[in-house]
């Protein structure tokens, strides 16, 4: 027997776009066979992109899905890449014992200009992001096929987080390496655990793991690819880099042979990980979504000035249109950092003041406090949408998952409106690490830091009064990350927290601020999922609930 060369193709896809994302199987397989890959393997529901939700449960995009997948076989022959096995991701059918037909989510085996094999997932995740479960069907039979005279057995992405189900029959068909396709999106320390899962399931079955995974943003879903090879003893055989297209090629090593290693890249560290997936998941939702430019308000403070750094390094500073629009309480020193934020990225700057705005409000209004504050931010939210409407930006929201959590966010403001929110589940205190990691890179890189150190070091506040600071109504943050980690992320309680130390005023206040938000956070954009455990994805308490810690 020789060697067999397998190509795991990470690639970015559209929901919905069947023509797109089977145009990009054809390049990338052509890439592969490039490469002398005998086999060539994409994520999960490549050909329909994921998750495709309700999609699926709509009888022509089924229709049209089979069809797609039958003409991408025939175009892939016409190519001359029909000797070219093709593993690939898409949505199929089952007739149920009643006679309804229901989608399933299946891994397709394209070869000589057909569809050869088809495999249903087993096990439909229905926790945290996922609802496979209600829309899928479950498969019930193992897949092996053969390449180049070697038996790989397929799996999807849940088969191996489930004990028991496809994996554990695998053994007994004395496979030479196991195959998973995956849609699994981007967390927080995930990495480690895909890792751990995967050797657990070569050694279950005594053969290597070849984990294929999917990359791009999907709405509020980040799918970070570093696809990756493990070999039956646990040991790393190749790794494919993060939040990239990439193709990994790795040889099968022949029966008896040791296992071959491939190519392996270092791993990112926390802060670039997160940084870079938040980056990914606004690229993907500006350029899915049919747009090219984006546009924020810039007022020098830490939120905006990174995000609007992500923002330039998504899709280019030139396509960034930042808005300072100052009020009578606005610092000097807020419009130079704003101005300054804007040059070193090559932004747009735009300065825009609300003074006579506000003023023409009030003297129909007359409002005092608070309403008189939040009345300032209204008005640069509909500055901000008015350009938007005018010249086609995607408005984009600097607020923080602290922010969020809390409800310290005027609704309708600068910092809530429009259609994305890059920081929406990165907190404060994470929001200053990544900025210091990012000018830190620039540096390293010989580059100017896109991000003026004084809106790094000086107090944070909103300035719609004067002197006003976050930490007139809040905790530190430092302290008040600690807290909502506990509260929100970990599910403790009043009890817990108190025990753990944390002062009762504290605890009291920060439960309270958090239960009584909520309202506020349902009408809150979409924002890139990075943490265990994201607003609006994982967490959704009533609205109108009684409830309170005791």
């Amino acid at each position: 027997m020789s060697r067999v060369r397998i190509a795991a193709a990470q690639v970015d896809t559209c929901v919905g776009d069947l023509e797109g994302n089977a145009r990009l199987v054809l390049e990338w397989t052509r890439r592969a066979a490039d490469a002398g890959a005998d086999l060539v393997v994409f994520p999960e529901m490549t050909l329909t992109g994921y998750p495709i939700e309700d999609l699926a449960l709509r009888a022509s995009f089924r229709r049209a899905a089979q069809a797609t997948l039958d003409r991408l076989a025939q175009d892939l022959a016409a190519a001359g890449l029909g000797a070219v096995a093709v593993l690939v991701g898409s949505v199929g059918e089952r007739t149920s014992a009643t006679g309804v037909r229901r989608p399933t989510n299946d891994a397709v085996l394209l070869r000589d200009g057909r569809v050869e094999t088809r495999y249903a997932k087993h096990h439909l995740p229905n926790y945290g992001v996922f609802d496979e479960f209600r829309i899928f069907t479950s498969g019930d039979e193992i897949c092996v096929v053969e390449v180049a005279g070697r038996r790989l057995g397929v799996v999807i992405c849940e088969d191996i987080w489930q004990d028991g189900g496809p994996v554990s029959q695998m053994d007994a068909n004395e496979v030479a390496a196991l195959v998973v396709l995956n849609g699994s999106p981007f967390e927080e320390g995930k990495g480690h655990v895909r890792a751990e899962l995967a050797a657990r399931r070569a050694a279950e079955v005594d053969a290597p793991v070849v984990y294929v995974n999917l990359v791009g943003g999907q709405d509020d879903l980040v799918f970070d690819g570093g696809s990756f090879v493990v070999d039956r003893d646990g040991t790393t055989l190749a790794t494919a880099p993060q939040f990239v297209e990439h193709l990994l090629v790795w040889d099968l090593a022949d029966e008896g042979e040791p296992s071959l290693p491939g190519p392996q890249v270092p791993p990112l560290g926390a802060d670039e990980e997160t940084y870079r997936a938040v980056v990914l998941g606004l690229a993907g939702y500006v350029r899915k979504n049919g747009f090219r430019s984006v546009v924020l308000g810039v007022s020098g403070g830490i939120d905006s000035a990174l995000t609007a750094a992500i923002a330039a390094d998504a899709i280019g500073g030139e396509n960034v249109v930042g808005v300072s629009m100052p009020s009578s309480f606005s610092s000097q020193h807020s419009k130079d950092d704003a101005a300054d934020l804007a040059a070193r990225l090559g932004a747009d700057y735009r300065v825009q003041p609300i003074a006579s705005m506000v003023d023409a409000f009030q003297e129909q209004l007359a409002l005092e406090g608070v309403a008189e504050e939040n009345l300032q931010a209204r008005v640069r939210g509909v500055i901000l949408m008015a350009i938007s409407n005018r010249e086609g930006h995607l408005v984009i929201a600097p607020g923080n998952k602290s922010e969020l959590a809390t409800g310290y966010a005027t609704i309708y403001d600068a910092g809530s409106i429009g259609g994305f929110a890059p920081l929406k589940d990165v907190d404060k205190s994470r929001v200053w690490a990544l900025a210091r990691w990012r000018n830190d890179h620039a540096l390293d890189r010989g580059e100017i830091p896109p991000i003026p150190e004084s809106s790094i070091t000086k107090p944070p506040s909103a300035e719609l009064r004067p002197g006003q600071t976050d930490q007139d109504s809040l905790p530190p943050y430092d302290l008040l990350d600690e807290v909502l980690d506990a509260y929100v992320e970990h599910a403790e309680g009043r009890a817990e927290l108190l025990a753990r130390g944390y002062d009762e005023a504290v605890v009291d206040r920060v439960l309270q601020l958090v239960d009584r938000a909520e309202w506020k956070r349902r009408q809150y954009p979409l924002g890139p999922k990075v943490t265990a455990l994201a607003f609006g994805r994982d967490r959704r308490l009533p609205v109108t609930s009684r409830w309170r810690e005791p």
